[in-house]
């Protein structure tokens, strides 16, 4: 069920129909976190490789030919079996004569930078206008300390990025973890490769802790060992490799989120297999956050499920899961009360600035919400149908499809801007017919 020939993936607007209660297993996609993680680390280890159940979507694809691009390895993509092989060409990883472009793949792009510091020469990094307004500085300002020089092309620490790459040695750095901490978890894959131990110490307070602890977990699987102080400081030994061989993606807990969302707001049940309580996914939280407001939930070794109830709104900090905010800001609109929901800055430089885009089209369809700087009130009530504008993001396209389900007349513009993470999206949702 890969989705990439769905027509509405290249429609203009697409009309979601509503449901009346619906009582479903579905079956989710691979986690595109731990996709890009296994990509990483498939490319460096320099040995043959399989990942099964990948999620394959637009920013794993570009990922993937960017690492083939360095020459080092060469891969294989097959959709239908949701499956990435790698094989090493016996080649030096050198950096491409061509600039490499990974469109909105915020993850890949941060990953890449860090890994260019590995090949010989010079590389240059870029993305859509979007990407090329995003920060990278914090990223930019830790590779030196390691040996690697970094810079922004126009000097603003947006894309283009420019590393010159070689002698990444290793050593003592610090970084901030407060706008991103895919910037540390970039660092702590390619410093296995380094020439020395390497050092990580975070300055400030960690944002997304849990995508750090998918890092560890998955340089664990490939049999890397890091030292660590909780999320204050890592440590890198040198002289380990990457195990390579086979790895299996869990589904993707982001993308689970609409669908037990619908399950919330319609009064149903949606049960997802093959995640659970075991997840390194932080947004399985999400769970946890709908029984607050009065979902019925279960949560087991290899499985979640959510029942609908007497939706209540709550105050919940969503620094931990920022990604699944909008799938919540969805569900609280159809809540008795307020939903304040805090700690959510970092969504200001996600693909768009969600906080807003959220509140413009909840506004749209009659709910009323409070933005602010880094949190948002959503306050239950009724809700009409509405044309929403989804910003080239697939999570606010996905977030009203699933208001769309309740409340008649959601019309969503482009909607095939799902396939950066989601391709078969639509044809998921249909299944809950």
């Amino acid at each position: 069920m890969s989705g990439i020939n769905d027509p509405r993936l290249k429609a203009e607007e697409l009309t979601v129909e509503p449901l009346a209660a619906i009582d479903h297993d579905v079956k989710v996609l691979g986690s595109k976190s731990y996709t890009n993680r296994q990509i990483a680390v498939a490319a460096l280890s320099g040995k043959e490789g399989v990942i099964d159940g990948a999620l394959i979507s637009d920013d794993t694809v570009f990922f993937t030919k960017a690492v083939e691009s360095f020459g080092h390895v060469s891969a294989e993509i097959d959709h239908e079996a949701a499956r990435i092989s790698f094989a090493p060409t016996g080649k030096p990883m050198t950096a491409p004569q061509e600039e490499i472009f990974v469109g909105g793949a915020g993850t890949p792009l941060r990953f890449l930078i860090s890994m260019a510091g590995l090949a010989e020469g010079t590389t240059t990094i870029t993305g859509n206008a979007r990407m090329q307004e995003r920060p990278f500085g914090d990223l930019l300002a830790a590779l030196p300390g390691l040996g690697v020089e970094a810079v922004a092309v126009r000097g603003n620490g947006s894309p283009p990025i420019r590393v010159t790459g070689g002698n990444f040695t290793g050593g003592k750095t610090k970084i901030s973890g407060a706008v991103s901490s895919q910037y540390t978890s970039s660092l702590l894959i390619s410093s296995v490769l380094a020439k020395q131990d390497t050092e990580i110490e975070i300055v400030d307070e960690l944002v997304s802790k849990p995508y750090v602890e998918m890092t560890l977990a998955t340089l664990a699987e490939h049999g890397i060992t890091v030292e660590r102080d909780g999320h204050r400081w890592f440590k890198v030994p040198a002289g380990q490799s990457f195990k390579g061989g086979h790895a299996i993606v869990e589904p993707d807990a982001s993308g689970l989120s609409y669908f037990i969302a619908a399950a919330a707001i319609l009064g149903g049940r949606v049960t997802i297999p093959g995640i659970g309580s075991t997840s390194h996914q932080g947004d399985v939280g999400l769970v946890e956050v709908l029984g607050r407001m009065g979902a019925h939930t279960e949560v087991t070794e290899n499985s979640v499920t959510v029942k609908g109830g007497q939706l209540r709104g709550i105050e919940v900090d969503m620094d931990a899961m920022p990604d699944v905010v909008p799938s919540l800001a969805a569900v609280a609109a159809f809540a008795e009360g307020p939903t304040h929901i805090t700690n959510i800055a970092s969504l200001r430089v996600k693909e768009c600035d969600r906080i807003a885009a959220v509140t413009t089209e909840l506004r749209k369809m009659g709910v009323q919400v409070d933005e602010y700087d880094d949190a948002m009130t959503v306050h239950g009530g009724p809700s009409h149908g509405a044309v929403i504008d989804t910003y080239d993001d697939h999570r606010i396209a996905m977030t009203f499809a699933v208001m769309g389900l309740r409340t008649p007349g959601v019309v969503i513009k482009d909607p095939g801007c799902v396939a950066k993470s989601f391709p078969a999206f639509w044809q998921t949702l249909d299944t809950l017919r």
